[in-house]
């Protein structure tokens, strides 16, 4: 008898284990939205991957003397039912417990895949039409280059998302953060690629 229970109980605690595995591998946790979709890339003429950002792209204050220009970027094989993109420039090595904000794009039309150089200058006009700029830590939309502190090298990284909304609905002062939170919550996925600088 104490056999047959033994059995009966090892039976049913192999059974819930399946069935927990099964449970995890459909819950939400196991498909993140923002995980990259298959083919969807993001590149640069101006910043190669894992390589040194050029000094054309670095900030003009603070001790940096770039150009301060944003770079060329260009994108494809977005998933479907992308209806716009988000670009978020993000430096999460910045000694402010949170990094520190570079770039902002969003309502990127659909359409779009590349942004030339120096679009990220509010004054040239240079965005698709419908395309915002946002607030970035430096306290004005539009791009501000890398200018770390002296020492190791930091890491920026450019992320585009492709979202399932055409226009996203966020205040025109919204910050960067709070930017970056509705992004990710209507994101289909984001390609990303990552540039070092130091100084």
């Amino acid at each position: 008898m104490r056999r047959t229970v033994w059995r009966v109980g090892v039976g049913l605690a192999a059974t819930a284990l399946a069935t927990t595995a099964l449970l995890a591998s459909q819950s939400p946790a196991a498909k993140a939205p923002t995980d990259s979709a298959s083919g969807f890339t993001l590149a640069s003429t101006d910043i190669s991957a894992g390589g040194r950002i050029a000094d054309q792209q670095v900030f003009n204050r603070f001790g940096c003397k770039g150009g301060n220009v944003s770079p060329a970027l260009s994108w494809s094989n977005p998933p479907a039912g992308t209806n716009s993109f988000a670009l978020l420039m993000h430096d999460p090595d910045a000694p402010t417990g949170s990094g520190w904000w570079h770039w902002v794009v969003y309502n990127i039309p659909a359409s779009v895949s590349s942004l030339p150089a120096g679009a990220g200058d509010p004054q040239k006009n240079l965005l698709p039409a419908g395309a915002v700029q946002g607030r970035t830590d430096f306290g004005t939309p539009g791009y501000g280059g890398p200018c770390p502190p002296p020492g190791k090298p930091h890491r920026y990284y450019l992320r585009l998302y492709a979202l399932k909304v055409a226009k996203l609905d966020v205040p025109a002062d919204a910050t960067a953060a709070y930017i970056g939170f509705m992004v990710r919550t209507q994101s289909l996925a984001k390609a990303e690629l990552m540039g070092l600088y130091g100084r």
